[in-house]
């Protein structure tokens, strides 16, 4: 006998990616930052009022939300924070979808969408990216009568990102709300913030813990029109988010020639990682984010995950149709970029 319910028993739970314990691996799999996070991060820790953590946290975040529409160019009634995106994600598949409004979203993308959607009791209708991973041209026909349709933009992952002429005229023809998630637009050649001004049913979703390096911390946040956010602050948990979070990203996105530098490195050693990879033979999309995803030579993206595991470099396979012959590589230092092109050059060379 089950006391659960039944969507819970019969659904997958999301499985994150591998946080190895004991041995040293060169960790390239779940996209974290290979660089720590500001200097300013580091004083106020040294500096925080141990006495102060008896009390609960700011629930509205107020100096958060204040630095982060400073940044962003908005007010800060137009600012939601959570902890980690993943928690603004759960507020707005909680705020949208039910069991008659569904989920919808692209596949291949994050996996955590569709779990979260059947935690909620709803649906999750996927629309299949083509098989260069763009935009099928009858999207809003197939989103039809979805509550929340949610674009990776940046996509994971694939790492790609879908034209804003094209997300935009979603948006304007689209009857829900209208969730883009940019995880990793600080990588990207331009975002889609700009939209929100434009229309009433678009969120966009952003997170600390790639560009800023702080994904220990769970720092996620969310852009909107007052009135999305107004009604998204109901749905969420009184104390989401701690008070030395909220601290710390206050000082991480105030410190912005730290983050130019740090962004601007990964960008570099991004472009030398494509680039030596495809000498491989390797095929790659086009990356606007912290990771490539690339195909080896042979096409088995398994066999050459397990080659670099037992050598001691964790990357990402995701099984599938569509993704089984990739692996998903997060960039890290060159020393990291260093050791895993030697590695992958003798790789090609067995085979």
């Amino acid at each position: 006998m089950s006391y659960f319910r039944p969507e819970i028993d019969e659904m997958e739970g999301y499985v994150p990616g591998e946080q190895p314990k004991g041995m040293t691996f060169i960790k390239l799999n779940t996209n974290e930052n290979p660089y720590p996070p500001s200097p300013e991060v580091e004083k106020l820790l040294k500096s925080c009022d141990f006495a102060r953590l008896r009390l609960y946290p700011d629930p509205l975040c107020t100096e958060l939300r204040e630095a982060a529409a400073e940044l962003y160019g908005v007010r800060g009634e137009n600012i939601i924070i959570g902890n980690g995106s993943d928690d603004i994600l759960t507020i707005a598949i909680r705020s949208f979808t039910s069991d008659k409004k569904p989920l919808g979203c692209m596949t291949p993308t994050y996996s955590l969408y569709k779990v979260l959607a059947r935690i909620q009791g709803a649906e999750c209708k996927e629309v299949k990216l083509n098989g260069d991973f763009s935009l099928p041209e009858n999207l809003l026909e197939q989103a039809s009568g979805t509550g929340l349709f949610i674009f990776a933009r940046p996509n994971a992952p694939t790492g790609n990102s879908f034209p804003i002429e094209l997300i935009e005229k979603f948006c304007a023809g689209f009857d829900g709300a209208v969730m883009i998630d940019e995880a990793y637009a600080d990588f990207a050649r331009e975002n889609c913030l700009g939209l929100v001004g434009k229309y009433p049913n678009v969120i966009i979703c952003r997170t600390l813990s790639k560009s800023y390096s702080l994904a220990g911390a769970r720092l996620g946040l969310a852009v909107a029109s007052p009135e999305i956010i107004a009604g998204m602050m109901k749905v969420k948990d009184s104390y989401n988010v701690n008070m030395l979070t909220q601290k710390i990203a206050a000082a991480a996105i105030r410190d912005q020639a730290y983050f130019t530098e740090i962004t601007g490195k990964i960008k570099k050693t991004r472009k030398r990682l494509n680039e030596e990879l495809r000498k491989l033979s390797f095929a790659a999309t086009e990356s606007e984010t912290n990771f490539l995803f690339v195909s080896p030579p042979d096409g088995d993206g398994e066999k050459y995950y397990e080659y670099l595991r037992k050598s001691l470099i964790l990357v990402r396979y995701f099984p599938g149709d569509m993704t089984g012959h990739c692996v998903r590589i997060t960039v890290g230092t060159d020393d990291e970029t260093d050791k895993l092109l030697e590695l992958t050059s003798k790789y090609v060379r067995s085979a």
